[in-house]
């Protein structure tokens, strides 16, 4: 019972602690990153070496080569990533998580009063109140993400403090000795150490939990490399389990990550028994928490120098382990594990709701071209952008509605917002071009076309609407606002010249110009037009609104006729100039 209550319970109160406070420290980091390292991951070259730095940074910044791996996983599963760019990111991954080694390693430093000082154990508590004074007091997001940064490291470092205090008496325990005669055999230390961080799914718990050993000087050298090789290898079970239901080639980011973990720790364990059978007396030393982060930096980074010669033949290796066979694709893929990380799930939906735009767009400029000079492929081109653009909406809302429900920043809440308000509008409007289509269908097939009246008309009418289309979806795209301020006033041109073409198209019927069946397309092909305008004025709105709290269309439109009356109304007379019948 003593035991129990001296070294077992402080140890998984320490774990416990030691996990959530990595969880809160991964989140306050990930949030101040606000997705932009992500957003580059998306652009990473086949430079290994950009791949590497660009691996180790961000997960120093989310504290996590298992959520990093994840996070690999889903982006080549959506297809924004090739498997071949993967394997510089990993290699610096698995640097870049030896980070969090060397902090918990100064918690065991004694000596100068500067040394002191900058143990964690002394300045963690300062932190903590630091952070919720940052949560309780401050408005800004980015202080409060501050906070969060804060409050992790200090909950962390106290689990470190538990499960090293729980060490602390654990020499006088008669089967401790057993258990340490056991890891003294090191095939046995590396299968325990695989198996415990597969089953907790945190090689860095157990790297500190191998340093809180070391503070008991009752491990060696030789004890503590196999553990840490253990490590690496069990924080694959993440990833492995992330990757059931996936593509070939997310599963090959598996099969990469797994095996330079097995094959560097292979080469090591083949070291160290060469270095055993020579003697080498270092091996059978005490180990200190430092030497456990030396153990773990250097093997990664010796595993990276030796397999990058090699990269070809490793990715050779995962594909005949994981075969090429065809797949169905997806178009429109957002990846469920993309949506643990908020930032990259808000950037990748951002990046869809740009490429829906640019279907819009197509095809609408496709279908006016069809109206002018019929073509049947073209109109086949024109029903499957139409129908893209359908997947797009259901994909991309069910996936903004969840992320919606999510704890966000004020920012990437305003983000959400504007793109759930926008795909709306870009699905009507492809379904007007797909209306565009059906209008010149009728008019090929029964063989009849407009007046030159009509036709000259029209054509001033169809400029206004590619003008204000162009200039609307430029301007989401870029985030412009002031270019999405001109679209209004244009929008307001169109709806006269519908009206005035609509009365000229009247007066042409009454003397016989034209034919009733011909008026009735008239109409509906403005009617169209003037929606497309219609949806296009909600989009700028939007756009104009990014950081306003409500989306108020019809408000915001009533403000900027009153409040900037001069800048609108030069555009409105400049547009009705340039669109004058």
């Amino acid at each position: 019972m003593q035991i129990l209550t001296t070294m077992i319970v402080p140890l998984l109160l320490g774990l416990t602690f030691f996990l959530f406070g990595m969880n809160v420290l991964s989140g306050g980091l990930e949030k101040m990153a606000g997705g932009k390292l992500e957003r580059t991951m998306n652009k990473v070259t086949s430079n290994d070496f950009l791949g590497f730095f660009l691996g180790a940074g961000i997960t120093v910044a989310i504290q996590s080569s298992s959520a990093f791996t994840v996070m690999l996983v889903g982006l080549v599963n959506s297809g924004i990533m090739e498997f071949g760019n993967t394997f510089g990111m990993i290699m610096g991954s698995n640097v870049g998580t030896t980070l969090t080694a060397w902090l918990l390693s100064l918690a065991g430093l004694e000596g100068k009063w500067y040394i002191e000082v900058l143990n964690p154990s002394v300045f963690s508590p300062i932190l903590a109140f630091i952070g919720i004074a940052m949560q309780m007091f401050s408005k800004s997001e980015k202080k409060k993400n501050f906070g969060n940064i804060f409050i992790g490291f200090a909950i962390l470092i106290c689990g470190m403090d538990l499960m090293s205090n729980s060490m602390l008496s654990v020499r006088e325990v008669p089967w401790f000795n057993s258990f340490l005669a056991t890891l003294k055999s090191p095939i046995i230390a590396l299968l325990i150490s695989t198996v415990f961080t597969g089953i907790i799914q945190s090689s860095a718990a157990t790297i500190g939990i191998v340093q809180a050993l070391a503070l008991t000087g009752g491990i060696t050298w030789e004890m503590a490399i196999p553990l840490v090789l253990g490590a690496n290898i069990g924080t694959c079970v993440t990833a492995l389990i992330s990757s059931i239901g996936t593509n070939k080639n997310a599963k090959r980011v598996v099969i990469m990550h797994f095996s330079v973990n097995v094959f560097g720790s292979i080469l090591c364990m083949i070291i160290m028994y060469i270095m055993k059978a020579f003697g080498v007396s270092i091996l059978g030393a005490e180990i200190a928490m430092v030497g456990v982060a030396i153990i773990h930096t250097l093997f990664n980074a010796i595993n990276t120098v030796i397999l990058l010669p090699i990269k070809k033949l490793l990715i050779k290796f995962c594909e005949l382990v994981v075969p090429y066979r065809e797949e169905k694709t997806h178009t429109v893929f957002l990846d469920e594990r993309i949506f643990n990380n908020i930032p990259l799930a808000v950037s990748e939906c951002n990046r869809l709701t740009v490429e829906m735009a640019q279907h819009t767009r197509d095809a609408i400029l496709k279908s006016i071209d069809v109206f002018r000079n019929y073509n049947s492929e073209t109109v086949e081109y024109i029903r499957e952008k139409e129908s893209l653009t359908d997947k797009y909406e259901d994909k991309l809302g069910t996936y903004l509605v969840r992320l919606s429900n999510s704890e966000l920043g004020e920012d990437t809440s305003h983000q959400i917002a504007r793109m759930l308000h926008s795909i709306g509008d870009f699905e009507r409007i492809g379904d007007h071009a797909l209306n565009i289509c059906k209008v010149a269908e009728e008019m090929h097939s029964k063989e009849i076309e407009f007046s030159p009246q009509a036709q000259r008309e029209l054509t001033i009418v169809t400029n206004a609407i590619t003008e204000i289309l162009n200039m609307t979806i430029d301007s989401f795209i870029n985030n412009d606002g002031e270019m999405a301020s001109h679209v209004e006033p244009l929008e307001q041109i169109i709806d006269k010249l519908k009206k005035q073409l609509k009365a000229m198209h009247i007066k042409r019927l009454q003397n016989g110009e034209c034919t009733i069946e011909l008026g009735f397309i008239f109409t509906d092909l403005l009617a169209n037009y003037e929606r497309i305008s219609d949806h296009c004025s909600n989009i700028a709105v939007y756009t104009m609104q990014l950081h306003s709290e409500l989306l108020d269309t019809h408000k915001y439109l009533r403000s900027i006729k009153s409040a900037v009356a001069g800048s609108f109304v030069d555009d409105y007379n400049m547009y009705e100039n340039k669109y004058k019948l």
